[in-house]
């Protein structure tokens, strides 16, 4: 089960705001709010439809011994997982500087 807090690194790695997730997953924008700040329980079909929407859009859940979080796909486990530049997909073209 994947977490508040690797619903809103997925989303930031993603640069989607909350209406952009809400829309994918079939999800209203107060809904997902309420799931992300963690004021509701959420069904695990709901869940389930928030990780299809993410990694739809290139990230993947990590777990395990050194803890939870969220990189790109593809992603060796050596890199950081949560970076601002290189080690994702580049979709909009941006250039390093």
């Amino acid at each position: 089960m994947i977490t508040a807090a690797q619903i809103r690194a997925a989303r930031g790695l993603l640069k989607w705001t909350q209406g952009s997730l809400a829309a994918k997953s079939g999800l209203s924008i107060v809904t997902l709010n309420m799931i992300e700040s963690e004021a509701v329980h959420p069904r695990k079909s709901t869940l389930a439809a928030i990780r299809e929407a993410l990694e739809n859009g290139g990230v993947e859940f990590i777990g395990g011994g050194g803890g939870v979080g969220v990189r790109f796909k593809g992603q060796s486990p050596g890199e950081p997982s949560i970076t601002g530049g290189g080690g994702g997909p580049n979709p909009a073209g941006i250039k390093d500087i």
